[in-house]
């Protein structure tokens, strides 16, 4: 294989490996997968409580492609592949006229392929992979800009400015943490001799592109009364409040070697003269660090900046070699033979390939029981993400057993109840197949989606005991439990309530 072509091959192996994994996996739809699924079936682009694109993608796979894991997970194999391919870019970029800049951009592009973190990302229908995506190609376009301050033409200029906004508004189209690299974005912009641009009409259309592409997800906030700030409120107080800044900056260490060669990267972005100019993406990358690190937040939310960092982290690197050349030489063989090792060492961690059981002895042995800790800090025994994948199938076909035995006159005026999002989406996603009406929720999403048209006064609860339900009904009898002792919800009660 020419290193020319390396990076490209790369990105396209990175695809078909997630491909197969979810054509083979031991393990099957995802809690949240569940939830953007069913909130594509309410598409309402402009009453969404949630930033739309995920919404928007679900109905489209559906549509075109059916319900099969494979089809489900499409797009982000994909944006993982444009991962790889933007990180080979920007170690392009920074590398300039450089004798070896094809090695560091392969050396880049293997440290996104093969990171737990990105592999995990790729994996899942979820907005986060599609954050990480966006604001790769806002870093990107930044550095665009800033390649061109000096030497570019008007007409390239202008083109990039608006590739920002657009990076920018489809980034508010899939989350709201967009705002973690804007923010900082605008002062890096104001800090830099970037900021001369701002007396041209430029980086102000580019806003104007940003927030036109984005203004879904404002609308939608303002229509519903900003249900946003209660997601937050929800999230810091199960969540957040279980992270604390050393566990976010320890989080970082989870991603192996490459966290070092990110490291470099963001360095040489800050000081180094070799790549000074570029010195906006790295105040940039610095202020999201801070400002997440600020907010008590999650480890990986940070992640999107990696595979700009990895970028320039490779070009530093190459650029030891033509003051060192022997040892320059040996620095990056060993940094690439380390991010290779960890990433094959910790492959199970990033694609769902290894059962339950043989997972949990895999990742016990590995001794990284931070990988094994859930949103509230509780260590299992697999990753939350795998146990999430597993046991909603058997509920589903238990509620419908339940059900099934339920009066025919019961049963015309029942409701299906769900104690939390996935198993509401889960009853919606398998309920078909087994003839079971919609569930409703009152958690989420799922109460913009309504009560639905029946009576319910019979109900068939799935996920709450009894206690839970006695100030709202009169009678109350477990009809069935289902206990799985590898998914995150072993042990779940089937109540008929009337």
């Amino acid at each position: 294989m020419r290193r020319a072509g390396a990076v490209p091959a790369l990105a396209l192996v990175v695809v078909l490996a997630h491909l197969a994994t979810n054509l083979l996996s031991p393990y099957g739809v995802h809690r949240d997968e569940f939830l953007y699924v069913a909130m594509g079936e309410h598409l309402r682009l402009w009453a969404m409580d949630f930033p739309p694109a995920i919404a928007i993608l679900a109905r489209l796979e559906r549509g075109f492609f059916g319900d099969s894991l494979v089809a489900l997970r499409l797009v982000p194999a994909l944006a993982a592949g444009a991962l790889v391919l933007l990180a080979g870019r920007l170690a392009r970029l920074f590398g300039g006229a450089e004798r070896d800049t094809r090695g560091a951009a392969l050396l880049a592009a293997l440290a996104v392929a093969l990171s737990p973190l990105f592999l995990r990302a790729g994996n899942l229908f979820q907005p986060v992979i599609l954050d990480q995506l966006t604001w790769t190609l806002a870093l990107a376009a930044l550095a665009r800009l800033v390649a061109l301050d000096e030497t570019g033409t008007a007409s390239a200029t202008r083109r990039w400015w608006l590739a920002l906004g657009a990076a920018l508004g489809l980034g508010l189209l899939v989350k709201f943490s967009i705002a973690f690299v804007a923010l900082p974005l605008v002062v890096a912009v104001g800090l830099t001799p970037l900021r001369r641009a701002l007396l041209t009409p430029w980086p102000w259309l580019a806003l104007l592109v940003a927030l036109a592409l984005g203004s879904p997800s404002i609308v939608g906030q303002v229509r519903l009364g900003f249900p946003v700030l209660g997601q937050m409120h929800d999230l810091q107080s199960a969540q957040l409040e279980h992270v604390s800044p050393l566990g976010f900056l320890l989080g970082q260490l989870l991603y192996g070697p490459a966290t070092l060669l990110g490291l470099v990267g963001l360095g040489a972005l800050l000081v180094s003269p070799a790549l000074d100019r570029w010195r906006a993406v790295g105040l940039t990358i610095l202020g999201s660090f801070v400002l997440l690190l600020a907010l008590h937040g999650k480890a990986y939310y940070v992640g999107p900046v990696y595979p700009t960092l990895f970028a320039a982290g490779a070009v530093a690197l190459a650029r030891a070699r033509t003051v060192a050349p022997r040892a320059g030489r040996v620095l990056q063989g060993v940094a690439a033979a380390l991010i290779v090792g960890y990433g094959l060492l910790t492959l199970p961690l990033g694609l769902p390939i290894v059962p339950p059981a043989a997972m949990a002895r895999y990742a016990t042995a590995l001794g990284m029981q931070a990988a094994l800790r859930d949103n509230q800090g509780e260590l299992g025994r697999l990753p939350q993400d795998y146990a999430d994948m597993l046991g909603w199938e058997a509920q589903v076909a238990a509620v419908a057993r339940v059900w099934d035995a339920l009066p025919a006159g019961d049963r015309a005026r029942a409701v299906l109840i769900a104690g939390n999002y996935g198993e509401a989406g889960a009853l919606d996603y398998f309920g078909g197949r087994f003839g079971l009406p919609r569930a409703i929720c009152a958690c989420g999403s799922y109460w913009f989606f309504g009560p639905g048209d029946r009576p319910g006064d019979v109900a068939v609860v799935l996920g709450a005991e009894p206690a839970d339900l006695a100030p709202f009904f009169a009678e109350t009898t477990v009809a069935a439990r289902v206990d799985d002792s590898w998914a995150v919800e072993r042990h779940v009660p089937i109540v008929v309530a009337r």
